[in-house]
């Protein structure tokens, strides 16, 4: 009987190869998966569950994972788009002046992953850019500008028109203009959107967000 790994070993190594690199790839793409839902939930967590004087710690600590993060999958939108993320957030909890520099780090961030892939993550990038660019403040003090962050925004809506994110920022944007009907329309179709697996305590966190402009009308 003929042994093949004696008859062809050139064969047999490179099909071994071959299997090694596929392995790698997939272990490669779990790991960035994983890192990402891990930066998703650790946000979730420190955005609606850490008492307001310890957010601001728990925003500056994770933004050395997303630098990581960044750093270790250089090419792709994803960890941008979640540096952006945490830059944003990170600095609401800061607030005041010396939040300004902070809210220039998103911009550039998010800037840097639509470079890349506007598309990635539902057209996050979109939905985080507009939502700085209406919430904070306009020249000289930063770069706020109401026309940029609606435009910003519908772009995410036209990538994500189902999104609890999207709908959301949008809605509270038109609020914010004195659009009151228009704002309910999206505020309520972000209620209604779809569970994100993963994103339980974020879904949760930004339903109560939703509510609490929709109780203002």
């Amino acid at each position: 009987m003929i042994n093949p790994l004696k008859s062809k070993p050139g064969r047999f190594i490179r099909v071994l190869s071959l299997s090694l690199i596929l392995f790698s790839s997939l272990a490669t793409a779990g790991d960035f998966e994983d890192a990402l839902l891990t930066i998703q939930q650790e946000w979730a967590i420190a955005q609606y569950q850490t008492p307001e004087d310890e957010q601001t710690r728990a925003f500056e600590e994770l933004a050395d994972k997303t630098e990581a993060y960044v750093s270790n999958h250089p090419g792709r939108a994803e960890p941008l788009i979640w540096q952006g993320i945490v830059f944003s957030t990170w600095a609401g909890a800061k607030g005041g002046l010396g939040a300004l520099g902070l809210v220039k780090d998103a911009r550039a961030s998010l800037e840097g992953a639509l470079k890349i892939d506007p598309a990635a993550l539902e057209g996050s990038a979109y939905t985080s850019l507009g939502s700085l660019y209406y919430q904070v403040p306009g020249w000289p003090l930063s770069f706020g500008d109401d026309e940029k962050a609606e435009d910003y925004l519908k772009k995410a809506l036209v990538l994500n028109p189902d999104g609890i994110d999207p709908n959301y920022f949008f809605g509270d944007f038109l609020h914010e203009q004195g659009k009151s009907e228009q704002a309910r329309q999206y505020l309520i179709h972000a209620l209604e959107a779809a569970p994100r697996p993963g994103r339980e305590l974020a879904d949760a966190g930004r339903r109560r967000e939703v509510q609490q402009v929709l109780n203002t009308f």
